[in-house]
């Protein structure tokens, strides 16, 4: 067997809507294809051994053990990858279940898709589940361990943390966006101007200050203690001498700690000589190089946690330990308590493992013990001098103990040092009874505090200490989403899209739109180049002054990764006609139209689909959709649009001239086509089409019609506002049009528009696109044999696996077959075909190219057009 290719799905795609997180793995079976399940001897045997668990996948039969019965019967090796890379990484501790395999039109080719939740694991399962696959059919051994701890290296190294993590799933619970912002903890909540960003537990709303105050122990300290907050009395330390001192004035027992610690990293607790605070005084300047050193204070470990300035959790740390029985070492102790499945490697689990080190050899020192040591019966051994959950501690949950006191006390530190999420370390015999009373004391305040604790305790009530973090950055009637409108379509998108941005941008909102010539914010391009995919979406919705995204949405995205937004407000096709066929195994209309349908599948419930009543395969995609829908149409008698209108339902539609919504039998005329620039005064039909798509989108969203005229009548088309798409140079003996016309319904579209203009001659310069079907690139000639009285054909460009003289024949063919007298001569470099035109144009006629690079073709015909004018000029 052979992978093809794989795939990472991150949006909204054409396996499913709703599971945006998938792999799509292009499978080839090779001589596998000949062998189902059932005819490999031993398989099932094999693969039961291998996965028991795998009785619970009830695939198609809906039972338990309906997968083992369908390999009992027969099924083919994608179907099985699938269930096994499903399979490896639940084992892993990620589980997921959506899968789906489907053979391609070429025999033997499949597409074998499953849920991930990371992306480099479900890579990692794919390739690995061929593997596992491979070796069960061999009958060869197999480390399957090796590969499901792998994945979880890799999970550990690219997921986000449990603080981060819990943040981010409190926001998908109230569908709130979310945009990881690189491969750390940098994470943007909503989209535009509505968004926020936080790392861990720093948010965008973190005083600097504040976190620089947190950080510096010793301003904390002196901050606190001014405010009449209890704190450990103490000093800071660079040297030996420096300790000394602090000695005297405070006594033993001591703790010291770097001043710029975390984690308890560097830090040495009950210090009760001067032999071991000389020693941690070294340990600590391996981490600081000034270093705090407090009076010991007993009691228990305590960390409040406060968010916007309001009690939400407090827990009880407890330092890694064991309990003796007796009978077992330390070190056999240790490797027990660590095969608790809560813990496990970093963060990954509730709780971490225990690990032995300095710290650990130090504090056993201490008790006269080695790792060797076999402790009494119920003997507690301490293995950390500090409780972090991050060294193997444990937490109890005590939020509901607090004394109302010691609540005030916290609320009331968050506020002194300003920060808007806060970790209070406290030392006290209990929280029950005012601090003051117990003889307990304020340790110290941490900026970004972890939430492992507080989400997940060893003992008492979890607490969503997420939720008020969401609830602060949205407070309730925040938004965190901005309307997004959605093109997508065969021909017509790009201008559709300018359309509406610009549409948008006169209704006064500062809009940023994608389009296959580049991204634009308020009219600035950012980028150049085809940004029709995920990645252009997603470099809008990550800006923070745009308040109204239009987004063009091309195939290529959809396929290559899904859609680059979870929904959207409006959805738009403008048609579906012959194009891209033969790719990416989209070979008929109806797989082209189930790949556009994405984009309307992603409207929310009460948003709007806006489909063209004159496209079959788009009144198709309507049965599918859960939103609303309205159409536009050309012909006012279209039957679907009759239809409609009786029902009362609102579409647009092309009447006596104008461009006209109708809700029911009520017409609102909003402009006259003549008036609408774009519509190149109404000889342009497909022009006049983008025209009512945008115009129905713009008025089901909201704006008024007169607004909606207004900003029809003020779109130019230009070179820069609408570049390639019906650009008309006017020469003084000849006009000249640049369009991107390259597929038949395009070239169809022009035809129709030159049928109105009068000229002498009308000269074609075309090209084919290599790996278009031949019918596709046939007809395109057929369509210019019937429209143009000379073509040039060029040829220098997309050949895509074919050679020029095999396209260029395909649309000689396509010429020959329109029945007309059409002379023809081929110039391969289209700069030169293009000169060539010009120098050679008649007086009155009419040149058209259709350029599939734009850019270079409006270049060369601007020069000579303004050469033209500064000779007139002379």
């Amino acid at each position: 067997m052979k992978i093809d290719k794989i795939q990472a799905l991150r949006g909204p795609n054409i396996w499913s809507v709703q599971r945006k997180k998938l792999i799509q793995m292009r499978l080839d079976l090779e001589e596998m294809e000949q062998f189902p399940t059932n005819k490999i001897e031993g398989f099932r045997e094999r693969i039961e051994a291998m996965f028991p668990t795998m009785i619970e996948h009830r695939c198609s039969e809906g039972c338990r053990g309906g997968f083992f019965s369908r390999i009992e019967r027969g099924t083919w090796m994608g179907h099985v990858i699938e269930h096994i890379a499903l399979e490896i990484q639940t084992l892993a501790g990620m589980e997921t279940g959506f899968g789906r395999t489907r053979e391609t039109k070429t025999p033997g080719i499949y597409n074998v898709v499953f849920s991930y939740t990371e992306e480099n694991v479900g890579i990692f399962a794919a390739e690995s589940s061929v593997n596992i696959a491979e070796a069960l059919i061999a009958g060869t051994e197999y480390d399957l361990e090796g590969d499901i701890q792998q994945m979880r290296v890799i999970r550990n190294k690219v997921r986000l943390g449990p603080s981060t993590g819990s943040i981010v799933e409190e926001a998908v619970n109230r569908d709130i966006p979310w945009i990881r912002l690189g491969t750390n903890s940098l994470v943007q909540l909503g989209y535009g101007v509505n968004q926020m960003r936080f790392q861990a537990t720093i948010t965008c709303k973190t005083s600097s200050i504040a976190v620089d105050i947190a950080c510096n122990k010793e301003q904390t300290k002196k901050m606190l203690d001014a405010a009449s907050i209890p704190v450990a009395g103490g000093g800071i330390c660079v040297d030996e001498e420096d300790l000394t001192g602090v000695i005297k004035k405070i006594g033993y027992p001591i703790v010291l700690k770097p001043l710029d610690g975390n984690h308890g990293k560097g830090a040495s607790i009950n210090v009760t000589n001067w032999e071991d605070a000389k020693a941690g005084l070294e340990y600590a300047k391996k981490y600081s190089h000034r270093i705090i050193v407090e009076k010991f204070i007993t009691g228990h470990d305590f960390r409040v946690l406060i968010i916007d300035n309001k009690l939400v959790a407090a827990a009880k740390r407890v330092p890694a330990h064991v309990v003796g029985n007796g009978k077992d070492s330390i070190a056999n102790l240790i490797e027990e308590t660590n095969k608790d499945p809560r813990r496990g490697y970093g963060h990954e689990n509730v709780l971490t493992e225990i690990l032995i080190d300095r710290d650990t050899e130090d504090l056993l020192e201490k008790l006269k013990y080695t790792v060797d040591t076999v402790p009494r019966k119920d003997e507690v051994v301490y293995l950390k001098s500090t409780a972090n959950l991050s060294t193997g501690g444990t937490s109890v949950d005590v939020t509901d103990m607090m004394h109302p006191e010691n609540i005030f006390l916290c609320e009331r530190i968050s506020r002194v040092i300003g920060l808007d999420i806060c970790g209070v370390d406290i030392m006290a015999e209990n929280l029950t009874q005012p601090l003051k009373e117990n003889g307990g004391c304020i340790l110290e305040v941490n900026a970004a505090p972890g939430f492992r604790m507080h989400l997940a305790p060893s003992e008492g009530l979890p607490r969503n200490v997420a939720s008020p973090v969401i609830d602060m950055l949205y407070p309730l009637g925040k938004p965190s989403r901005i309307p997004i409108i959605a093109v997508t379509g065969t021909n017509g998108k790009t201008t559709t899209t300018r359309l509406l941005a610009h549409i948008v941008k006169s209704n006064g909102y500062k809009v940023g739109f994608t389009t296959s010539d580049g991204i634009y914010v308020q009219n600035h391009m950012m980028e150049k180049g085809d940004t029709t995919g995920p990645v252009s979406a997603e470099y809008i919705l990550k800006d923070p002054t745009v308040e109204f995204a239009v987004l063009e949405t091309a195939r290529g995205g959809i396929l290559r990764s899904g859609l680059g937004f979870s929904r959207c407000d409006i959805a738009i096709v403008t048609n579906i006609q012959e194009d891209h066929l033969g790719l990416s195994d989209i070979h008929t209309l109806d797989d082209l139209a189930r790949v556009k349908a994405t984009v309307v599948k992603s409207v929310k419930k009460d948003g709007w689909a806006i489909l063209n009543a004159e496209d079959e395969y788009c009144v198709k995609i309507a049965n599918e959709l859960r939103c609303n829908v309205a159409y536009f149409s050309l012909n006012e008698d279209n039957e679907l649009i009759k239809k409609l209108c009786k029902e009362g339902k609102t579409v647009a539609v092309y009447e006596n001239g104008y461009i006209t919504i109708k809700k029911g039998e009520w017409k609102i005329r909003v402009e006259r086509a003549t008036n609408v620039p774009l519509t190149l005064g109404g000889k342009a039909k497909f022009m006049i089409a983008n025209v009512l798509a945008a115009t129905l989108a713009s008025y089901l969203y909201g704006f008024k019609t007169e607004d909606i005229s207004l900003s029809l009548q003020t779109f130019i088309p230009s070179v820069a506002q609408t570049p390639g798409r019906m650009n008309i140079f006017e020469f003084k003996k000849f006009k000249v049009l640049i369009d991107f016309a390259h597929n038949p319904a395009g070239y169809r579209g022009i035809e129709g528009y030159l049928e109105n203009i009068d000229a002498i001659k009308k000269i074609g310069i075309i090209a084919g696109v290599g790996d278009r079907r031949d019918e596709d690139i046939k007809e395109c000639g057929l369509i210019a044999g019937r429209m143009f009285d000379h073509i040039i054909i060029r040829q220098e460009k997309y050949l895509r696996g074919r050679t020029e003289e095999e396209i260029i024949d395909l649309i000689l063919e396509g010429i020959a077959e329109s029945g007309r007298d059409v002379t023809h001569e081929i110039i391969p470099k289209e700069i030169e075909a293009i000169k060539h035109a010009i120098d050679n144009a008649e007086n009155g006629s009419f040149i058209t190219a259709l350029s599939d690079v734009v850019t270079n073709a409006i270049e060369i015909v601007q020069e000579y057009l303004d050469k033209e004018n500064e000779e007139g000029n002379i």
